[in-house]
């Protein structure tokens, strides 16, 4: 597939058939996070892929809390009176939970931290880290799509991380950015209608 091409297909997929991704495509998939640019030339990433739904929700387990409270936040007002965003979140925060189960495969992608406390950072070059992290799962996101897949991640919040790290016994100084789930589609699978953005009105030419 065209490269501009993946680009525009990207899309963030919460409804998830039963179809199984094969173990070749996901270690192509997880090969393309190798390829970013990372912090310190070593590319210190480390994937827990988690099978089968019974296995998911045992790590999940302690996002149940804050999914109930997710379930409501979408019944309060949203101030930037946008249409499409309220759409999509009317769709997305139900389903934080049940997304993160549909397509059976979950991957955890870790990274080392090797400076500061990932939540305490000294100044900015101490997320490097974490940016070299995100760039990772951007290809990620990427090569999921250019195999014709779709893909989610929820962000943890509140003690959601230390949790989760526990029960997959990950080391002390590797941190993980998101839950991440890729699958096949349904055909009927909601897309959020994406914003149109004009390109020359967000370049500034020598200041803003």
């Amino acid at each position: 597939m065209d490269f501009y091409k993946v680009l525009e297909k990207r899309r963030t997929y919460r409804d998830f058939s039963e179809r199984e991704v094969s173990d070749e495509i996901l270690e192509r998939i997880i090969s393309a996070a190798f390829k970013a640019p990372t912090n310190d030339h070593l590319r210190q990433l480390e994937f827990v892929v988690v099978r089968g739904r019974e296995n998911i929700a045992r790590v999940t387990a302690p996002l149940a809390k804050n999914m109930e409270a997710f379930k409501d936040l979408v019944f309060e007002v949203d101030e930037s009176g946008d249409k499409d965003k309220m759409e999509m979140f009317a769709d997305a925060l139900p389903k934080q939970q049940k997304m993160l189960m549909e397509s059976g495969l979950l991957i955890i992608p870790f990274f080392r931290q090797m400076t500061c406390p990932l939540l305490k950072p000294a100044e900015q070059s101490s997320l490097n880290y974490f940016a070299s992290a995100w760039c990772a799962l951007e290809n990620m996101l990427l090569a999921a799509t250019a195999e014709g897949l779709g893909a989610v991640f929820h962000i943890p919040v509140s003690d959601e991380a230390e949790k989760i790290k526990k029960i997959v016994h990950a080391p002390e100084d590797y941190e993980f950015t998101c839950l991440l789930t890729i699958g096949y589609p349904t055909e009927n699978a909601f897309l959020p209608r994406q914003k149109e953005i004009c390109i020359k009105d967000r370049i500034h030419r020598d200041k803003w």
